[in-house]
């Protein structure tokens, strides 16, 4: 190995104030879902009698896509990740796929509201549980607020505003050439996708009205294809569209274009197919309910009336 790519592959980046959120964000999570699994008394057999049990919101497999999200947004800022990014625009790519298409529907899944706020001190999570109850009142001005401002058309809109602005060759160089414009880049993209996952998901705080799966199927779809014509623009581009890389030394034996067209095509099947997998899982949530649902009665459809309704007679 060369020393270059030896010396990226080991450049970790131990941003303390990124450490402190994502260490204080696993503790509190993993207390509260420790402390909810032990009210459920350790046990299955209440749930199994009732089918009421905290046991049922504190499954293992929430922890898992909880830490799970938590090391995706880790190796998206710390790792030799965000190094490469400056050298290789395919590397920033797969940075932006960390923080947007995996970091967020990880987190979200998991609905860490309820365990954060378990996770909390006794006195403070009383505390905080207090605001959060006058605040999402059905009558608070904040709910209305809130709702308001994170209506799924407005969140799609932020949501394909940042994706679009950010790769623009302007916006696009200047964030790679001032950490701060970097940072809000990054907080931007994170920012939009929690909230378009927010309404994906269904997690909690639910201040909306019921948004249904058919709702929710249609919404996952329309990214879709701003994504996938962002990231074909890119893959079949016969110039480098962003400065910034011709002056950085090239990794690897990729040149300048190859580097674009490569970060184009992550960004075209990876990325979009993220939200055809979170598609599929709706659609087939919304298949199964109607599979469940009890067949009408005789009487509703083979009475007189419905027999000699218009349409349904013979000619």
């Amino acid at each position: 190995m060369d020393p270059i790519t030896k010396a990226i592959l080991l450049s970790w980046d131990w941003k303390i104030e990124v450490i402190i959120v994502l260490a204080l964000a696993g503790t509190l999570y993993s207390r509260g879902w420790w402390l909810l699994r032990q009210r459920a008394g350790g046990s299955m057999r209440r749930y199994r009698r009732t089918g009421r049990s905290r046991w049922r919101l504190a499954v293992t497999w929430r922890l898992v896509a909880y830490w799970g999200g938590l090391i995706s947004a880790a190796l998206a800022l710390l790792s030799p990740i965000d190094a490469l990014g400056q050298q290789l625009f395919f590397m920033h790519m797969i940075q932006h796929l960390l923080l947007i298409m995996v970091a967020p529907p990880l987190l979200l899944i998991a609905n860490p509201m309820p365990f954060v706020l378990w996770g909390l001190p006794t006195g403070l999570r009383r505390r905080v549980g207090g605001w959060f109850s006058q605040a999402l009142h059905r009558e608070s001005g904040f709910r209305r607020w809130l709702r308001t401002l994170t209506q799924p058309g407005i969140v799609w809109m932020v949501w394909v505003i940042s994706l679009i602005g950010w790769h623009d060759p302007g916006m696009y160089n200047a964030a790679l050439r001032y950490e701060w414009v970097h940072d809000v880049e990054h907080l931007t993209f994170f920012i939009a996708s929690v909230l378009l996952w927010w309404h994906l998901t269904g997690a909690g705080p639910r201040v909306h009205k019921q948004f249904g799966l058919l709702g929710r199927i249609g919404l996952v779809i329309s990214v879709v294809p701003p994504n996938m014509i962002t990231g074909i623009v890119l893959s079949f581009a016969e110039q480098g569209y962003y400065s910034y890389y011709e002056n950085v030394p090239r990794l690897w034996g990729f040149d300048v274009l190859m580097d674009q067209q490569l970060g184009g095509l992550i960004m075209w099947v990876p990325g979009s197919m993220m939200y055809i997998v979170a598609a599929l899982i709706l659609i087939g949530r919304y298949l199964s309910q109607e599979d469940r649902k009890p067949p009408l009665p005789k009487s509703e459809w083979a009475s007189q009336e419905v027999a000699g309704a218009p349409g349904l007679e013979r000619s």
